[in-house]
C-alpha cells in the first residue's frame, strides 16, 4: 500500500458503488425516502472532489485565489443550510450564522500562529470549520422552526403574558440550539476513544509523529465545537427574530393585544 490508508484503482471503484447500493438498500427496506438523495450525494462527492484535487494546488499557490476559494465555500455552505431550513429567501440569513461562527475561530489559530499563514495550511482549515457551521445552522434552524410551529400555543402564550415576540419565540426554540450540538460535543468526548478522524489519521501517516497528530486534532475538534457554538446560538438567535422563517414571519402582538396583556415586557 506504500504508506496509504486507501487502494486507488478498480477495488475502490467495487468498493463505493457497492457502499452506495448498500445505503440506498437500506433506504429502501425502512421507507426512508433518501435513496435517490444518497445515491446523488455519492456521485457530487467523487465529482467535487475529483474537481477540487486538480485545482487546489494552483489555488493555494495564490492569496487571491485562495480568498476566492474561500468565499466560494462560504457561498455554497449558504445555499445549503438556505435549502435545508426554509424555501424563502429569509434562508440566506444562514450565512450571517456561518460566517459568524467560521471568522473567529478561523482568525484566532491563524493569528495566534498554531496554523501557518499559507494557503495550503488555510484552505482545508477553513474548509472544516466551515462545514462544521454550516451543519450546525442547518440543524439548529430547522429544529427552532420546527418548534415554532408545533409549539405555537406556548409561543402565543407567552406573548399573551407579556413577553417580546423575540422573547416568547426564544422560549420555545432555545433546546433545540441544544440538540444541535450534541454531535459535536460527543465526537470531542469520545474522539481517541471511538473515533480516529481524518486530520488525526492523516498527519500521523504523513509525520510519523503522533504528538503532532494529536495536536492537529484537538484544535480542529475545539475549533469545531466553538465555531459550531457560535452558529447555532446565531441561527437560533436568528429565527427568534423572524430573520428566517417558513413563508411568513412570527406575527407580532397588535398595540390592543399588548395593551390587552397590560403592557408587561421580559
Amino acid at each position: 500500500m506504500g504508506g496509504s490508508t486507501v487502494v486507488v484503482g478498480w477495488p475502490l471503484g467495487v468498493a463505493l458503488v457497492a457502499l452506495v447500493l448498500l445505503a440506498v438498500a437500506a433506504s429502501l427496506v425502512g421507507r426512508l425516502g433518501t435513496g435517490r438523495a444518497t445515491a446523488v450525494a455519492a456521485a457530487r462527492a467523487a465529482v467535487q472532489l475529483a474537481a477540487v484535487a486538480t485545482v487546489i494546488l494552483a489555488v493555494v499557490r495564490s492569496w487571491w485565489a485562495t480568498a476566492l476559494f474561500v468565499l466560494v465555500m462560504v457561498g455554497v455552505a449558504t445555499w445549503t443550510s438556505a435549502r435545508r431550513m426554509t424555501g424563502g429567501r429569509s434562508g440566506w440569513n444562514a450565512g450571517l450564522a456561518i460566517l459568524g461562527g467560521s471568522l473567529p475561530v478561523v482568525a484566532v489559530v491563524l493569528v495566534s500562529g498554531a496554523v501557518p499563514l499559507t494557503g495550503i495550511a488555510v484552505v482545508p482549515i477553513a474548509g472544516i470549520v466551515i462545514g462544521g457551521a454550516m451543519s450546525a445552522t442547518s440543524v439548529a434552524g430547522r429544529r427552532a422552526l420546527d418548534q415554532l410551529e408545533t409549539r405555537r400555543g406556548e409561543y402565543e402564550a407567552a406573548l399573551s403574558l407579556g413577553f417580546l415576540p423575540r422573547d416568547a419565540a426564544l422560549l420555545v426554540v432555545r433546546g433545540s440550539a441544544t440538540d444541535a450540538l450534541v454531535p459535536a460535543l460527543d465526537q470531542t468526548r469520545t474522539v481517541g476513544l471511538v473515533t480516529l478522524p481524518g486530520a488525526f489519521v492523516g498527519v500521523l501517516l504523513g509525520s510519523g509523529d503522533p504528538v503532532r497528530a494529536g495536536a492537529a486534532q484537538v484544535l480542529v475538534l475545539i475549533g469545531l465545537l466553538a465555531a459550531e457554538t457560535i452558529a447555532v446560538l446565531t441561527a437560533v438567535e436568528l429565527v427568534a427574530r423572524g430573520r428566517i422563517r417558513r413563508d411568513e414571519p412570527v406575527p407580532r402582538p397588535t398595540l390592543r393585544e399588548r395593551l390587552r396583556a397590560g403592557g408587561r415586557t421580559r
